[in-house]
């Protein structure tokens, strides 16, 4: 088949889209289909035989995200000037501004390249309705509502000014993204509970959609023989700006107990440009000598962080999958989560982690001291959650599944 992936930014530092594209796109040219990936800046790397078709974009964050103007273009057409104002604005409207050049791309390109398959990843502009006009089948992963996200930022809003702020940055996007949704022929999500949400939240029939389980590179987030783990060693991996992730939980906890046990947290942010929330935590909480933070790792890197940790804790309000958590169990490290959104489906209770309610400070702490405190339980726990990985999150068998919802809307 020759298939079209598009994601509105496609670096890996992006959050799970970016880790999404990469690894579906190589295993879909290993399984033998011609794979083009549209993206705006920052850019993804790419798999050896995948097509990147580099989209511009007129967004005020792209250099802040990547460090360089790479990617921007000059304000020329109608939409440059829409992307430009708004986000200078404060609004996002980079997934719009994004459908509508990738539209563009895919209709020059059309007499050259006929695609089987649109599929879209988690962007839902309004630009995708006029692919339907193309006459392509059109496929979309949606991993979660964006809806949750900004329920997460106005619950965790400090000010009045901020709840404002963060009402108009959504109030484009949310109302797109579920009325798209209803007009794609099949939509791709990654746990059961997000489909339900999708149903509940945005009005898309379950029947329409299909769970397809990501996966994790075994081969990359695995435990070498001999590494020597940094006694009472926490790790958390995610976006400390996006308040779903739940840090200020996380922190409120390691504040009951650093005066029973000498604990350390490595916090990896590989999110947004600026991180002013969790060292504003730090500081409140009194955190000095116990956090350290490092920024966007990836591969070999962020795997050593992994191995030399003891533990570690995803507290998130709501995951649709949540990538953490089955790198760390590929890492045989136990996994301390919550029980909101997938994060039951990928951790089991008591056998290869903790699972405690979202926003409960004392069971996540209590937790901690106990995982911290038993070395015999994080190495059994460790174990049984790479070999659960093995089991269910291959990338190969995500791809394959994939191809299938692609067969069933061609």
């Amino acid at each position: 088949m020759k298939i079209c992936l598009l994601t509105y930014r496609g670096n890996m530092y992006c959050g799970g889209q970016g880790i999404y594209i990469y690894y579906l796109s190589r295993e879909l040219v290993r399984l033998g289909h011609e794979v083009h990936v549209m993206s705006g800046p920052p850019y993804p790397q790419v798999a050896e035989g995948v097509r990147l078709h580099k989209l511009g974009s007129s967004s005020v964050l792209v250099p802040r995200y990547d460090g360089s103007s790479n990617g921007t273009q000059s304000v020329r057409r109608p939409i440059d000037l829409y992307e430009f104002v708004t986000t200078s604005m404060g609004m996002y409207a980079e997934p719009f501004a994004f459908s509508m050049r990738a539209y563009e791309e895919i209709r020059r390109l059309a007499p050259e390249t006929k695609f089987d398959v649109i599929h879209d990843n988690q962007c839902l502009g309004y630009g995708l309705l006029k692919m339907k006009e193309l006459g392509i089948p059109l496929v979309a992963t949606i991993h979660h509502p964006i809806s949750i996200d900004r329920s997460a930022d106005f619950r965790q809003a400090r000010s009045n000014i901020e709840r404002l702020r963060r009402r108009w940055f959504y109030s484009f996007y949310v109302p797109m993204q579920a009325f798209v949704s209803k007009h794609i022929d099949h939509v791709i999500t990654v746990s059961e509970c997000s489909a339900r949400e999708i149903e509940r939240q945005m009005g898309v029939p379950r029947d329409r959609m299909r769970v397809v389980y990501n996966g994790v590179d075994t081969d990359v987030f695995r435990n070498p023989d001999g590494v020597r783990k940094e006694p009472c060693s926490l790790i958390f991996v995610g976006n400390t700006e996006d308040r779903k992730k739940g840090v200020i939980h996380l922190v409120q906890a390691i504040s009951l107990i650093k005066d029973e046990m000498p604990v350390k947290l490595t916090i990896v942010d590989g999110g947004a440009p600026e991180t002013t929330y969790a060292p504003a935590l730090f500081k409140e909480y009194e955190l000095d000598g116990h956090v350290r933070m490092v920024r966007r790792l990836s591969g070999s890197d962020l795997v050593q962080r992994y191995v030399t940790a003891e533990v570690a804790v995803v507290p998130s309000l709501f995951e649709g999958f949540g990538f953490p958590s089955v790198e760390a169990m590929s890492c045989e490290l136990p996994v301390i989560t919550t029980t909101a959104g997938a994060l039951p489906e990928l951790i089991t209770d008591e056998e290869t982690g903790i699972l405690v309610e979202p926003g409960d400070v004392q069971a996540l702490a209590g937790a901690i001291k106990r995982l911290l405190g038993d070395e015999e339980l994080r190495r059994k726990m460790g174990s049984a959650g790479r070999l659960e990985v093995e089991r269910r999150f291959s990338w190969e068998q995500a791809a394959r599944q994939t191809i299938a919802v692609y067969e069933e809307v061609t």
